[in-house]
């Protein structure tokens, strides 16, 4: 792929996610996300291979469908209420349709299918993007709805988000599928809590976009797409290894590194307006996402495999660690600490 084509995705993407989040008008909101659709697509199917280019195309449909719901429920409550502002959405049919649209934007069971096969189907790189920058503008949204909507429909899609991510995270064996039911999992934890408290789920996207870029950027540096090839990387860079280990462990949610941050918050705030139910069924489906979490990081840090098989081992690379990777890894272990200054901010 040529320099210009990708600096023509690369400003895009900024201009349409730029015009969604900073948008009061349904339009303008619906025209960063069908940017932002078309902007990407060259990026995923740029290898020419057949798996880039069905992930390309169930990527193009899902997120169509997805803008046409967004555009249809914005003119159903713009026909009952005469309001084109995004903060004014007040019809029970428009708000129904809206939450599905953005479900399926996000990837939030049960529109969830799409999202593991167009990560499959493209590079570490793009992968990131899917699961961070491409999920900002619809959570904005979500950000910016949340009182007109039902808490009972988001929690059953955050409940069942959480339990289907854990679930079918388990036997997977290629590191981006691992990564897209993460995001599903983390996705769940985002949604219970929209309706409750918009900005901490706000602030429990800003971390997960952090310890997930951590990750990418980390198996990007060691080329690791399967959990085979994560098994002989330790020759290739050890230190980074170690390090993965702590950010996984992190992305799982164990104290006392900065995942641990969020879910603490979640679970406090549930408590306190008294559906502890859900936040006790939340953490328990929570333990599901760090086994494989653990599977992962077992596999990252492990010095031999365990069987015989003959591997190719990687030579030793004596190459500096990348700062981005550096600095992403260094905030995903230690923000804990600080968090009460994290809060007085956010």
């Amino acid at each position: 792929m040529n320099p210009q084509a990708k600096l023509i995705s690369a400003l895009s993407l900024t201009l349409g996610t730029t015009l969604t989040i900073s948008s009061n008008h349904w339009i303008m909101a619906w025209t960063g996300l069908e940017i932002n659709t078309l902007a990407i697509l060259p990026l995923i199917s740029k290898s020419h291979h057949p798996r880039a280019i069905e992930a390309a195309t169930k990527y193009f449909l899902v997120q169509a469908a997805a803008s046409a719901l967004v555009l249809f429920s914005s003119m159903t409550n713009a026909w009952h209420t005469g309001q084109w502002d995004i903060t004014q959405l007040s019809h029970p049919t428009s708000c129904l349709i809206l939450t599905v649209a953005l479900a399926m934007k996000l990837g939030l069971v049960p529109f969830h299918f799409w999202f593991p096969e167009v990560l499959q189907g493209s590079s570490l790189i793009v992968g990131l993007l899917l699961s961070t920058l491409m999920k900002f503008p619809p959570i904005t949204l979500l950000y910016l709805t949340s009182p007109s909507l039902k808490p009972s429909v988001l929690m059953t899609m955050a409940i069942l988000s959480t339990a289907l991510g854990g679930w079918m995270g388990l036997n997977q064996t290629q590191t981006r599928k691992i990564l897209a039911f993460s995001s599903i999992s983390h996705l769940g934890w985002m949604a219970i809590i929209i309706a409750y408290s918009p900005k901490l789920a706000l602030l429990n996207f800003y971390l997960y976009t952090l310890m997930t870029a951590a990750v990418f950027l980390s198996l990007n540096s060691i080329k690791a797409l399967k959990l085979s090839t994560l098994m002989t990387t330790w020759t290739k860079a050890p230190s980074l290894n170690a390090i993965l280990l702590l950010t996984l462990l992190s992305l799982a949610g164990l104290p006392p590194l900065t995942g641990f941050l969020p879910k603490w918050l979640i679970i406090q705030e549930l408590t306190k307006q008294e559906v502890a139910l859900a936040a006790t069924i939340i953490a328990l489906l929570s333990l599901l996402g760090l086994f494989f979490y653990l599977r992962l990081a077992y596999c990252a840090t492990i010095t031999l495999p365990p069987h015989t098989t003959n591997h190719m081992k990687q030579w030793y690379n004596n190459k500096p660690t990348n700062t981005m990777v550096a600095v992403l890894t260094t905030m995903s272990l230690m923000l804990l600490p600080i968090s009460p200054i994290i809060l007085a901010v956010v």
